[in-house]
């Protein structure tokens, strides 16, 4: 077996020479960067389009945080749906909560509730769009355009069974002068 010698590399040893190369490389680094400085940094905010100020978005309101107007016994009420925008315009988003009670059996009719914040940064109920008497069940429900639209099951007459709705229903609701004014329905199919 034969041995490779390998012949002794000058790159390899360190020397004073190297050492002193490699300083003043570092100082003339040194010394350009801080000569050479890059411009101040300016960060600018776009303003707002209606009032020329900047806005936060602020969080929309969590629907676990408030106490519904729904009688639910024993039970608990449950939010099924939500969507959430700015309804009214003030740059602050709202949600819509279609809720109902947690019923172990059956088909428990829904509300639709609108929460906003409200002082101390608290959620609360400003609106009922659909009350939970009118034996509705929501199927759908959006948020778009400043507008709130569902479509819900419902019963063409008192005697109709809860468990059998025949007639689903499409409507939209819009902050007009300080209240929800919900548009006529297109027209109420038979399911």
């Amino acid at each position: 077996m034969q041995h490779s010698v390998v012949p002794d590399l000058a790159h390899t040893r360190t020397r004073p020479i190297h050492w002193v190369a490699t300083a003043t490389a570092v100082s003339a680094v040194v010394a350009l960067s801080s000569v050479l400085q890059p411009d101040a940094a300016t960060a600018a905010q776009a303003a707002g389009p209606e009032t020329g100020t900047t806005r936060t978005q602020a969080a929309p309101p969590d629907p676990a945080a408030v106490t519904f107007p729904l009688d639910c016994a024993s039970v608990e009420p449950v939010v099924v749906k939500k969507a959430t925008g700015d309804l009214d315009g003030d740059g602050r988003p709202e949600t819509v909560a279609v809720v109902h009670c947690d019923a172990p059996m059956g088909t428990p009719p829904d509300g639709v509730y609108v929460l906003t914040r409200g002082s101390g940064d608290k959620p609360r109920v400003v609106a009922t769009l659909i009350d939970p008497e009118e034996r509705r069940t929501v199927t759908a429900l959006a948020v778009a355009d400043g507008a709130v639209s569902s479509t819900y099951l419902g019963y063409s007459a008192t005697d109709v069974p809860s468990c059998c709705p025949d007639v689903e229903e499409d409507a939209k609701w819009r902050w007009d002068n300080g209240a929800f004014v919900r548009s006529a329905p297109a027209r109420a199919h038979a399911v």
